[in-house]
């Protein structure tokens, strides 16, 4: 069984989110099906169909994160001594060598990435060519545009 990097607030989200449609969507979408077979033939009523759509979308959701838990390896990066060293969890500052442009991104799982919050997946193309490197090594980064360089700029474990 394949284990999946995540960081400890990754994991922390997925269970907040787990428990909010355990106790709360869960209970809503078995209230809403009850009133829905209370006003009659179920062929033809709208609220009923609706409500169990719901509920097969909920019970998708509890069964992926649930999944992803059991195979997360949630690794606590503020354990970890600080380094110059870029890790998973790790955040990293970048300057492109040829903007001059610097950037900041943090290393994390799949699950949690998010472009607009500087947060990338340790998949990503990005990720992989600072992944290993140290501050002021220059990592190759392959795009569907062509090859840009970044040097590390600075490393930080929080």
């Amino acid at each position: 069984m394949t284990k999946y990097p995540m960081t400890v607030a990754g994991a922390e989200k997925l269970r907040v989110e787990l428990e909010h449609l355990k106790k709360v969507e869960r209970p809503r979408i078995v209230s809403a099906i009850a009133e829905a077979r209370e006003h009659g033939d179920l062929k033809e009523n709208a609220e009923y169909h609706a409500a169990r759509e719901q509920q097969g979308f909920c019970e998708g959701r509890i069964q992926e994160i649930e999944a992803k838990l059991s195979n997360a390896q949630v690794i606590d990066i503020s354990k970890i001594p600080e380094g110059d060293k870029v890790i998973f969890g790790s955040t990293v500052d970048i300057l492109n060598l040829e903007t001059d442009a610097v950037q900041s991104y943090k290393i994390v799982g799949e699950d949690e990435a998010d472009v607009k919050a500087n947060m990338i997946s340790v998949t990503s193309p990005i990720a992989r060519a600072l992944i290993g490197k140290e501050v002021g090594d220059v990592a190759l980064v392959r795009t569907p545009a062509g090859e840009v360089e970044y040097e590390i700029d600075a490393v930080h474990y929080r």
